[in-house]
């Protein structure tokens, strides 16, 4: 009987599909600039929003900015406050 039924998968119906940004992409950001999930659908590094925005820290940035995103790295958020910018959180 176990070798006639087909296995069946997992389906997490909790998990949350996070659209995911790097810091090298933030570049065309003016210094000072306020960075949230509707200024990265505008620019139109994002497609959708989705469950959320995470930051991630691959690249480097020279500017500061003031991030309101949903997730953030920890190498992100050093990378960010290091060159004067600050990190909110959004719930």
């Amino acid at each position: 009987m176990v070798r006639r039924l087909p296995k069946r998968g997992f389906r997490n119906i909790f998990r949350r599909e996070m659209v995911v940004v790097n810091l090298d992409q933030l570049q065309d950001f003016p210094a000072g600039s306020v960075i949230d999930a509707a200024s990265l659908l505008e620019k139109g590094i994002i497609k959708k929003i989705g469950d959320g925005v995470k930051l991630l820290g691959r690249g480097e940035i020279d500017r500061p900015f003031k991030v309101k995103l949903d997730a953030i790295s920890a190498q992100a958020r050093q990378k960010i406050e290091a060159a004067g910018g600050t990190v909110l959180l959004s719930d």
